[in-house]
């Protein structure tokens, strides 16, 4: 539930399907991207949504313009990450990439591989480009949340937890999450007090 209190946030979701976006079915990324953002934070969103084939030259194209035009503080994708021939997601990451953030896709697979033995063939990244954290995130729905929430069940964290301080780094809006669905992780003193 977004609170007009906190820090505005404009974040893109960008799924990655020939066959959704060509209309063969209906694409489940970006609602399920949605869906799970609307419960984890408080911030009021702005969404910039991009429904693409499995084409580099388009993923990149669609990156570029969500952090160089459209202003997103992140991106998020879905979709394109495996080994297959068309699985070019990765690809076109790192070639709009200032920095690489490797952590995120280390811990994406190892929250994975509680469930498929098949986790270490996923090549999802994270990079940094200018002032936006951008992400690659599995093509299922179930997938999504269990990477972005982790399994506290387990004790194994999710990567939004280190997503908002990432993000007050390289000088985006604070991130306020509903630790009811996922904990922002942040130093003593990088937490501002509760409004």
């Amino acid at each position: 539930m977004s609170d007009s209190s906190f820090d505005a946030v404009r974040i893109g979701l960008v799924s990655v399907s020939d066959r959704a976006s060509s209309g063969v079915y209906e694409d489940k990324g970006i609602p399920a991207l949605q869906e799970w953002l609307q419960r984890a934070l408080r911030n009021p969103i702005t969404w910039e949504t991009r429904l693409i084939p499995d084409e580099q030259p388009q993923i990149e194209a669609a990156l570029r313009g969500l952090v160089d035009e459209a202003r997103c503080d992140l991106v998020l994708t879905t979709g394109g990450t495996g080994p297959a021939k068309r699985d070019v997601t990765p690809e076109a990451t790192l070639a709009v990439a200032d920095k690489v953030m490797p952590g995120f896709g280390e811990q994406m697979r190892q929250i994975s591989l509680n469930f498929v033995p098949t986790a270490i063939l996923s090549r999802q990244v994270a990079v940094i480009r200018g002032n936006t954290l951008v992400i690659n995130l599995p093509g299922q729905p179930k997938s999504i949340a269990e990477t972005l929430q982790g399994l506290p069940e387990r004790g194994v964290h999710g990567i939004f937890a280190a997503v908002p301080y990432c993000i007050d780094l390289i000088g985006g809006p604070y991130l306020e999450t509903d630790e009811a669905v996922v904990k922002a992780w942040r130093p003593k003193n990088a937490v501002r007090p509760v409004r």
